[in-house]
């Protein structure tokens, strides 16, 4: 017996809404949750964008029983570069962050936290997802209001890596079945609103699956954005 309980494992295909680019792939997305048998987990993704510059970007967090961020890894390359590389580590007080980029140099962070942190984005679209457990469901549809930190304040998560806050809203809209290319499943619709971030952030719709995974099942942002992911391969190993 493995300390693993189970491995979700899949892919995610990124596409455009834009109008002269409707439906053409722009990206794709591998990932791998592990749910190990003390509760912890592990959610591992390889992202890349073909939208130029290019970018590839590696990620791997690990949460702890109660869903709470305890460490992140994060490597990007942007236009076939190295851009750099962080470890980010969280305690009931401070987020940390020691990283190496190409552009900034040697990085060392201390965040002050007033509570523990409850989720930190990382910008792969499967860790998008997995944040939507945020909301408390038993108060059923509306909006939310939270505090988290991310690895970049830009939308595709190409600069840095280095601590960043935010405030967001999320909002429930409810449950629904949908197919996707991955096959049909229960889902939850939530949609992201309100991003402190540099540049404003468009609305963003996620619809996850409806149990305690929040596996990405669909998405599209608006605005000046246009894009669309799916997931398109799923598969659930019991260890």
């Amino acid at each position: 017996m493995t300390g693993i309980a189970r491995s979700i494992t899949g892919s995610i295909q990124y596409t455009s809404n834009q109008s002269h680019r409707q439906g053409a792939e722009r990206g794709r997305e591998s990932f791998r949750l592990d749910v190990h048998r003390d509760g912890s987990r592990v959610l591992a993704a390889h992202c890349e964008i073909d939208d130029a510059p290019a970018v590839v970007r590696d990620v791997n967090l690990r949460v702890d029983s109660s869903n709470m961020p305890q460490e992140c890894f994060v490597r990007i390359a942007v236009g076939g570069q190295f851009r750099g590389s962080g470890w980010f580590t969280f305690n009931a007080s401070e987020a940390q962050c020691e990283s190496s980029t190409t552009v900034e140099g040697r990085i060392c962070q201390r965040f002050p936290l007033q509570s523990p942190l409850r989720a930190f984005g990382n910008h792969a679209i499967i860790n998008d997802a997995y944040a939507m457990s945020l909301y408390d469901l038993a108060q059923g549809p509306g909006k939310q209001r939270f505090f988290m930190l991310l690895s970049s304040p830009d939308h595709r998560g190409a600069t840095g890596p280095m601590i960043y806050p935010v405030q967001l809203a999320i909002e429930y809209i409810g449950e629904e079945e949908i197919d996707v290319i991955a096959g049909r499943f229960k889902a939850r619709h939530f949609r992201i609103l309100d991003v402190g971030m540099p540049e404003e952030h468009p609305d963003y719709d996620l619809w996850v699956s409806a149990d305690e995974h929040y596996t990405l099942l669909r998405a599209s942002v608006t605005g000046y954005m246009q894009t669309a992911y799916e997931l398109s391969s799923y598969h659930v190993q019991e260890h």
